[in-house]
């Protein structure tokens, strides 16, 4: 990868998501799939923790205009489950290459700023609050799928941290050996929870099937990995 500099390899996505909030200065977010809504999830529950609300992190969405349908489901999605406090967390671009920069080169500007005021390393986010469950590998499994805490008597950060988890345990059904294999023995992994939870996730995932989001270029028709679970969890 020509964009890649320094080359370091992380134990697990959790260690690989942190380094990037802890050593970057903003995030531009460019469409993809479940795995690009996990990563999203990841950094918003961080954001979202009380520890961290004046904290400045800029963080965009931003593609062509054909990826706005993208983005408008994947912010319907945060509003339903996160709330208007999460969506304040971000600003989506589309279309505009040189806004996208503009307002990256002011947050990073905000960041440099507060991180003198503070005292703290413009090298290394030290002050960034980042609650254990963000940081300790979740193993995707069916017991674990099973189990998730998709509730909304819990603080905003941590639904956001549960969702995380969900995404992740689909990613691991649809590309990870492990996953693919726990898919193949035992079915797919069930996902059950709050039903204004449950219901707005499973109309994303699906509309991330009809936009072929769920399996790599090439390869044949999607089998979901997963299966949501009326009831509470």
């Amino acid at each position: 990868n020509p964009i890649v500099n320094e080359l370091v390899i992380m134990p697990d996505i959790e260690k690989r998501l942190e380094a990037f909030v802890r050593c970057g200065h903003g995030v531009i977010v460019f469409p993809g799939g479940v795995g690009t809504a996990e990563e999203i999830l990841y950094l918003l529950g961080i954001l979202l923790h009380p520890d961290n609300v004046d904290l400045p992190f800029p963080v965009v969405f931003t593609g062509r205009q054909e990826n706005a349908e993208y983005f408008e489901m994947i912010d319907k999605f945060i509003r339903n489950a996160l709330g208007d406090e999460a969506a304040s967390k971000y600003e989506i671009i589309i279309d505009d290459p040189i806004r996208v920069a503009q307002t990256m080169k002011q947050g990073m500007k905000d960041v440099e700023t507060f991180r003198r005021a503070m005292q703290d390393a413009y090298y290394f986010n030290w002050m960034l609050k980042i609650d254990p469950v963000f940081q300790l590998p979740f193993e995707p499994n069916h017991d674990n799928m099973r189990a998730l805490e998709l509730h909304r008597d819990q603080p905003v950060h941590l639904i956001a941290a549960n969702l995380r988890k969900a995404f992740s345990g689909i990613v691991a059904g649809n590309v990870k050996e492990s996953g693919i294999r726990q898919v193949q023995e035992k079915g797919p992994f069930e996902i059950a929870g709050d039903p204004t939870l449950i219901k707005p996730l499973e109309a994303m995932l699906e509309q991330f099937v009809a936009q072929n989001r769920m399996k790599l270029p090439g390869s044949s028709a999607y089998r979901p990995s997963y299966r949501i679970v009326s009831g509470a969890a």
